[in-house]
């Protein structure tokens, strides 16, 4: 509003008059958000989330113990940390709403429900501005929440990868160590009776008398590719249970049918212990999946919870900032 013919100084006294007499006329052109005090309500409610994030890693880890039947168990580490969750976002948003409250410019001539509903957005948007800095500051730790699953899913998928092909383990390694080469060693052991066993036989001769048999340590390659070929697909073929039996009555001396029904139950245990593994490692993948289903969700929950308490806990600061 101009006023023509006065000088400066008079014009100023008609301004400061006017403002005065009608506030409202310099509320319609100012900001309704304090972004100073959004701001400074975020820093404050960021630094203390982290702050209590860390005592909490600090008293959760010190709680935890690798040996067995010490420290806290699973599911009580898992319902203290959603706890604690809850219990930072109370306290971290309830005290950073309340600043950007109390700390906001004071409205004049404002309808009291406009007022409640600035206090609520400032309270809201402080919230929002200290969620961003805590996830820029801990990316880690929510980035391993959120695709703790998925690692560990990828993890425990690749095991049941491995635990499927365990017997290809020792034969890229070339050595009889593994479950594989338990089995395949299981396959030339020979009966030893005591009573035919002399005093040179102990030094190191061959009981057994005639040519020496071949070792179980060139058979055993071959045996493994042998039951590799067929442990994924289902039963031993027939000529591969012959051919495997010749290679074990050939070692221990057993007769070519107790020898086939060597080769066959080893192969039947063999197949039930990869069975096994590979039930375990589903499990262990289910369980992965289901506690980062729950962590993601609890975090959703203790951060809704957040952005409420922000902006009640502004609506408080504001009122008593306007007293």
């Amino acid at each position: 509003m101009d006023f023509p013919n006065i000088s400066d100084a008079d014009e100023h006294e008609c301004r400061h008059d006017l403002s005065s007499a009608h506030p409202e006329l310099i509320q319609t052109h100012a900001s309704a958000v304090s972004w100073g005090a959004i701001i400074a309500g975020a820093a404050g409610a960021a630094s203390l989330s982290l702050i209590l994030v860390m005592l909490g890693t600090g008293l959760g880890l010190s709680s935890v113990s690798p040996w067995s039947y010490s420290g806290i168990s699973a599911t009580t580490f898992g319902v203290s940390t959603i706890l604690w969750l809850t219990f930072t976002q109370l306290v971290a948003s309830g005290m950073g709403g309340y600043l950007a409250g109390r700390l906001r410019t004071k409205w004049i001539s404002v309808h009291t429900d406009e007022v409640y509903f600035r206090d609520t957005a400032h309270g809201f948007l402080a919230w929002a501005v200290a969620a961003l800095a805590t996830a820029a500051l801990l990316t880690s730790v929510i980035g391993s929440i959120v695709s703790g699953g998925i690692q560990a899913g990828a993890t425990v998928t690749k095991g049941v990868a491995s635990t499927t092909a365990f017997g290809y383990e020792m034969e890229k390694s070339k050595s009889d160590s593994g479950p594989m080469g338990y089995f395949v060693d299981s396959l030339f052991r020979k009966d030893v009776n005591p009573a035919a066993i002399s005093a040179s036989d102990i030094a190191g001769n061959d009981v057994m008398p005639g040519p020496p048999k071949p070792s179980p340590a060139g058979l055993a390659p071959e045996v493994t590719r042998i039951f590799m070929n067929s442990l994924l697909t289902g039963p031993l073929p027939a000529e591969d249970i012959r051919y495997v039996g010749q290679l074990v009555a050939m070692r221990t001396g057993l007769k070519q049918s107790d020898a086939e029904k060597r080769v066959s139950d080893t192969y039947v245990r063999l197949q039930a212990k990869l069975r096994d593994a590979e039930t375990a490692a589903k499990e262990a993948a289910d369980k992965g999946r289901k506690a980062t289903a729950y962590a993601t969700l609890w975090l959703f929950i203790s951060l809704l919870i957040g952005a409420f308490v922000a902006s009640f806990a502004a609506t408080i600061g504001g009122r008593q900032r306007d007293m």
